[in-house]
């Protein structure tokens, strides 16, 4: 896939998953856990999230039933993921 940016710069990088144009605000996280959290947050919402570490995946995606003592859920923001793009650096 390619990244272009407003000012006409193109970044090729190896497209995984859905491919589709998007188009968003780029944003950035340099988190090394919570990547379930991030792509659930609702502030994310029509952005392109950047992930600047590299494990992004590698330990799964926890369950989506456990719920907190308030009984909301433990391990995500929302109910649906809301970035337009994921991009992993």
């Amino acid at each position: 896939g390619t990244l272009v940016l407003e000012d006409g710069t193109r970044l090729r990088g190896v497209s995984f998953g859905s491919e589709e144009t998007v188009a968003g605000e780029l944003v950035f996280t340099t988190g090394m856990v919570g990547y379930p959290e991030t792509l659930t947050d609702p502030s994310y919402a029509k952005q392109i999230v950047v992930m600047t570490y590299p494990i992004v995946g590698n330990y799964g995606v926890p369950d989506g039933e456990e719920l907190d003592t308030l009984g909301l859920s433990a391990n995500f923001e929302s109910d649906r993921i809301h970035p337009a793009g994921v991009i992993v650096a």
